[in-house]
């Protein structure tokens, strides 16, 4: 394939998983030779493929903007201002030298005043090929990142969840949803889904379902994540426990992370399986700041904090046996191919991208879900295996093979 020069759209270059993926994936398309740049509204690194947008005060006055527009419009509600997007604002893309001389557009996590609707229509008009990825739901819904129970978004949205006593059937997540069908009734973009999950809930929408949805992984840096490390992890207590059962979120106390799920099941393999569990020990890994968040388990355990070092991740993943994810909710769900890369074995429900990642008793356990009792026994099924980590590895890094991915996403244009 001849060189091509590709923009990829992202709000941040390297804070939160929708970014990082964006980075890798510029990454990978660099190593196979193409002229690939990064536009970012935050940017954090020093790389100089990562360009970012505007001045400091424009980006501030188009964020509060549309931050005000939503509150305004949700019944003042500060604790859900941040599940929603209107992309109402946004920076000038179209006329920047990178976007004018690009053989392809990539858009991938582009809300919170990024990109706007309006911009997108006259990106696409430029007549390159755009591709969107969705790393969450925006795309498909009227306004929220996540629809969780909500059907709304399989017919036009309206009476939102999230707008309290300002929800209606023409309220704002129906007026979103109206410029949004209009954008992509009137372009030719491509969409992205992480996740074969991603994809069903697309096709159940009614802004996406007549369109033709490609699925393609995030990239995943599987040498990053070997079977072995130089230097072990350490803990005060480590010596005592034979199996390391680990369980990591940015936000532990997050709702949709599900913890609750997961203290109970380690109480029921605690209380009706001690022999397994006996030299058994729950690390979590993550943000809170909740001191009782671990008062109910009774299991060995130990809360780290985050870990933002990949490296002492790493060091804790070799030796893990177990990892655990009780997430309600997972477009891909990066901490299972990281555990699984490094050889754990993954224990998870299956409501998200998680079943594109385990492979049900073959290389990890799907729980029935929101059955805490369900997870206990495939914990049980996960700490009595006798899976290859190498094998662990080899299944990831084949899966979420970087050039691999860069070469599906080339293959669009």
């Amino acid at each position: 394939m001849e060189k091509k020069r590709i923009v990829l759209l992202s709000h941040n270059d390297l804070l939160g998983g929708a970014a990082i993926v964006t980075y890798r994936l510029m990454k990978a398309l660099r190593d196979l030779g193409h002229e690939a740049d990064m536009l970012v509204f935050n940017k954090t690194c020093d790389n100089p493929h990562v360009h970012q947008l505007g001045t400091r005060p424009v980006r501030g006055m188009r964020f509060l903007q549309e931050r005000a527009g939503i509150i305004l419009r949700n019944d003042f509600n500060r604790r859900d201002l941040f599940k929603i997007s209107t992309a109402s604002t946004g920076m000038n893309i179209h006329r920047h030298p990178l976007v004018k001389s690009a053989d392809a557009i990539f858009a991938n996590w582009i809300n919170q005043s990024t990109v706007s609707l309006r911009e997108m229509q006259r990106i696409c008009d430029m007549g390159k090929p755009v591709i969107w990825t969705m790393h969450d739901m925006w795309c498909m819904t009227g306004i929220c990142h996540h629809a969780y129970g909500c059907s709304n978004y399989h017919g036009q949205c309206g009476e939102c969840p999230y707008l309290g006593r300002k929800a209606s059937p023409d309220d704002l997540s129906h007026k979103v949803w109206r410029k949004k069908k209009e954008l992509y009734d009137n372009t030719d973009i491509k969409f992205v889904a992480v996740s074969n999950w991603v994809k069903e809930c697309a096709q159940k929408s009614s802004l996406l379902r007549d369109k033709d949805i490609s699925v393609i992984h995030n990239a995943f840096p599987s040498d990053m994540f070997r079977t072995f490390s130089d230097k072990p992890f350490t803990m005060e207590t480590r010596s005592r426990f034979r199996h390391i059962i680990a369980f990591g979120a940015a936000k532990l106390d997050d709702p949709v992370k599900g913890l609750p799920y997961a203290i109970e099941a380690l109480n029921i393999l605690m209380d009706e399986s001690p022999d397994v569990a006996a030299g058994s020990i729950a690390v979590f890994f993550g943000q809170t700041d909740r001191e009782d968040l671990f008062q109910k388990l009774r299991f060995p355990h130990i809360a780290c904090g985050t870990i933002n070092d990949h490296t002492v991740l790493h060091q804790l993943l070799v030796q893990t046996k177990v990892i655990l994810s009780t997430s309600l909710y997972e477009t891909l769900g990066g901490t299972l191919i990281e555990g699984m890369s490094a050889g754990a074995v993954p224990v998870s429900f299956g409501e998200g991208g998680q079943t594109d990642i385990i492979d049900h008793k073959v290389t990890g356990y799907i729980a029935e879900y929101r059955n805490p009792r369900d997870v206990a026994k495939g914990i049980k099924w996960a700490l009595t295996s006798n899976i290859d980590r190498e094998k662990q590895h080899e299944t990831i890094r084949q899966r979420f093979n970087a050039n691999n991915i860069a070469l599906k996403y080339l293959s669009l244009i």
